[in-house]
């Protein structure tokens, strides 16, 4: 059939589909559906299979600009290439570039940012924990303001209400440092709320379970083990007691520079006999780092929070065999360990202020004028309160709690 502009337009449907082809251009059909729609329709041969290719639709391409658009297929058809392939490859989805991917963005943020800052790895740690684990692949303008409330959300429903709101915070700077930097117009966190008013803690051991979390302490061995009781022990931050390293130990006495601690103050933990015993009982492995609770020698432990559920776990286990019957332990953080000691040591009747240097507390009654202007180290303090906690703790864990002699007020 010689096809006409004006053929074309007045063919009408029919309730088959129709396909007719184009006398003056080889291969080239006019296709009419029964709902009246019309296309174009290019027929060739390519490595002896017959092979079909719709062009577009009538009449955004017209009957000429059909046929041109034929004979160019039919001419590469000629030469062995396979139109219909080379459009749909060119269709398909580019391989995203890694210059825009979360992983690549959130590396040059821990270079160009995170790295000055004493904080900087913890961030980094946590971002990679969370953020690079669910994005790591994904582009970053991508990202909605969707995905973000979701991740969040899904951090809360595990039950780590407190990390969600801190990676928010974390995800936050580093989507405005994207920003900054104009990788993106605007972040996806903005107006992300908190996922929940964080309530004050006031979480604090009990006698009975100091001594379920030393026994949990003793059956979970190497590393968490160790850790825990030095946490206990001393009271002092998990991640300064996590990166302990041979070279801070002076004899009976853990020394932490400034660049260690969380509040910038170089900080001296007297170490009793009792965390003595418990750091030689470490086996060591090497490293340049010196590092005391690792498992490669190169990097502190990690997986905090796997750690914490394990051991609760045992200590419940512990529990049950005790009493013979569920008993219910109220969630616990390590953080927690830190304020048991500083109330059991408030049990023991040893000053705040004794207590707050052992902790490396700077706010209270260590504070204001007094932070300027008074210098004593507490150390001897420091010490005989140390001593008297561990004492305190090891006749919790052999059932003498009742012969410590608690210490007068200074």
């Amino acid at each position: 059939m010689k096809l006409k502009a004006a053929t074309v337009e007045a063919l009408q449907a029919t309730d088959k589909r129709q396909e007719i082809p184009d006398d003056l251009c080889t291969g080239l059909y006019l296709v009419v559906q029964p709902t009246g729609k019309k296309s174009w329709q290019v027929r060739y041969r390519h490595g002896g299979v017959h092979r079909r290719m719709t062009l577009a639709s009538f009449p955004t391409l017209t009957l000429a600009a059909a046929r041109v658009r034929a004979r160019e297929v039919m001419a590469a058809a000629s030469e062995g290439r396979d139109p219909a392939e080379e459009v749909k490859a060119a269709k398909a989805p580019k391989p995203e570039d890694d210059r825009d991917k979360i992983k690549t963005l959130i590396g040059q943020y821990h270079k160009r940012h995170l790295k000055g800052l004493k904080s900087g790895d913890v961030v980094r740690r946590e971002l990679d924990r969370f953020v690079v684990a669910a994005w790591g692949e994904r582009d970053i303008h991508r990202i909605t303001k969707r995905d973000v409330i979701d991740l969040l959300d899904g951090i809360a429903d595990s039950g780590r209400v407190v990390t969600a709101n801190r990676v928010r915070a974390y995800l936050n700077k580093f989507l405005n440092w994207a920003v900054e930097r104009d990788i993106l117009p605007l972040s996806p966190a903005t107006g992300v709320k908190p996922v929940a008013k964080e309530a004050s803690r006031d979480r604090v051991l009990t006698d009975d379970e100091i001594r379920w979390f030393w026994a949990a302490c003793e059956a979970e061995g190497f590393p968490w083990g160790p850790l825990g009781k030095v946490l206990l022990l001393t009271g002092q931050r998990l991640n300064e007691a996590a990166q302990i390293t041979e070279g801070e130990i002076r004899g009976d006495l853990w020394h932490l520079t400034a660049e260690r601690t969380k509040n910038g103050r170089a900080h001296d933990v007297p170490l009793t006999e009792t965390v003595r015993a418990v750091l030689a009982g470490v086996e060591r492995i090497e490293g340049k780092a010196g590092l005391i609770f690792t498992t490669t020698g190169k990097t502190p432990v990690s997986g905090f929070f796997k750690a914490r559920a394990h051991l609760a776990d045992t200590m419940a286990a512990i529990a049950e065999k005790e009493r013979g019957e569920p008993v219910e332990i109220p969630r616990w953080t390590f953080h927690d360990l830190r304020r048991t000691a500083a109330t059991g040591m408030a049990r023991l009747g040893i000053p705040v202020r004794v207590t707050e240097a052992v902790l490396n507390h700077v706010s209270g009654t260590g504070g204001g004028i007094v932070a300027v202007y008074q210098r004593h180290d507490y150390a001897d303090e420091k010490r005989q309160a140390l001593e008297a906690w561990a004492r305190f703790v090891l006749s919790l864990v052999e059932g003498k709690a009742e012969n410590v002699v608690r210490l007068q007020h200074a």
